[in-house]
């Protein structure tokens, strides 16, 4: 018997390090997945279709995950882990998040434990903690709950709903980036520049739920100038790049309504906007320059897990 589970990837729309500090954000599961397999095994064993052994730097967050479950719940942590995974690491989309979600719900799964999605982010944040640091929860949130989420650190989160669904456009710079790194930089501004940043924070989380509202109408060009603006208070605050701000205006030249990093910056992805008719064009552009780019629809479902023989 084993179980199996399946967390999508996740791209911020607007409140990326500002949500760390208090701030609202929006963040939507994207359909690049992480497929995760857990059985019963002698001992705890992982693999990954990207990294080697369990003691391996990249693993050791999933160690602390089924350990920490098997102590709290009194279950064993002898299991088999494999995972498999669509989502380029260090890119800004979850990869670590969507994993330590799967991770959690398959564990959960073959022990018959009946977990619900905020328990299952919770159990995933032990990983996250030891891999990012700080983070502030939303990765591991939109990647268990799907869908569209206004996120606030220590609220519940809100699941926008909305009729149809919205074209994103994910770019990958190729650049990588250390989570962690990116947040301590962030907190360094915000002790030099106390009121400057409680100024920006204030105004980004305001840009979360105009962005949602935005996004809920169908309203793509006012979401595009509302990313817009996000970008300009990355910029600010100093986690945006030559190579980021360069895709920025690229997706512009190209007939984007809107762009914007996404994630902890420093590299990694940008998220955009456009007109229907502009899209292909506009992938093609990208992909013809050497980026690694796709549109995506959103909503999309979250974490899901299921047993086989």
């Amino acid at each position: 018997m084993k179980a199996i589970a399946e967390a999508p990837s996740k791209a911020i729309i607007t409140g990326e390090h500002f949500v760390v500090h208090g701030a609202w954000a929006l963040a939507a599961a994207l359909p690049l997945r992480v497929r995760v397999e857990v059985s019963q095994a002698p001992s705890l064993a992982i693999r990954s279709d990207r990294f080697e052994g369990r003691d391996s730097p990249e693993l050791r967050p999933v160690s602390r995950v089924v350990e920490g479950m098997a102590r709290q719940f009194s279950v064993t942590p002898s299991v088999r882990v494999s995972i498999s995974s669509e989502i380029p690491e260090g890119a800004g989309l979850g990869s670590s998040a969507a994993t330590m979600v799967a991770v959690a719900s398959a564990f959960s799964r073959l022990h018959s434990l009946g977990l619900k999605v905020d328990e299952l982010v919770r159990c995933s944040m032990v990983g996250e903690r030891f891999i990012h640091g700080r983070p502030s929860g939303i990765d591991p949130t939109v990647c268990a709950y799907g869908g569209v989420v206004l996120f606030k650190r220590g609220s519940k989160p809100r699941r926008l709903s909305m009729d149809g669904t919205r074209s994103l456009i994910i770019t990958y710079s190729g650049e990588k980036r250390s989570t962690k790194g990116q947040i301590g930089r962030v907190s360094v501004m915000r002790e030099r520049f106390p009121g400057l940043f409680a100024m920006l924070a204030g105004a980004v989380s305001e840009l979360g739920f105009t962005a949602a509202e935005k996004l809920r109408q169908g309203d793509m060009e006012g979401l595009g100038r509302v990313l817009a603006i996000n970008q300009a208070a990355l910029e600010t605050i100093g986690v945006s790049n030559e190579a980021i701000n360069g895709i920025v205006d690229l997706l512009g030249s190209l007939g984007c309504y809107g762009a914007k990093l996404t994630g902890a910056g420093g590299g990694g992805s940008v998220v955009a906007v456009a007109p229907k008719a502009k899209e292909k064009s506009i992938v093609s552009g990208l992909s013809a320059r050497g980026f690694e780019t796709f549109k995506v629809k959103v909503p999309t479902e979250g974490v899901r897990s299921w047993l086989e023989r």
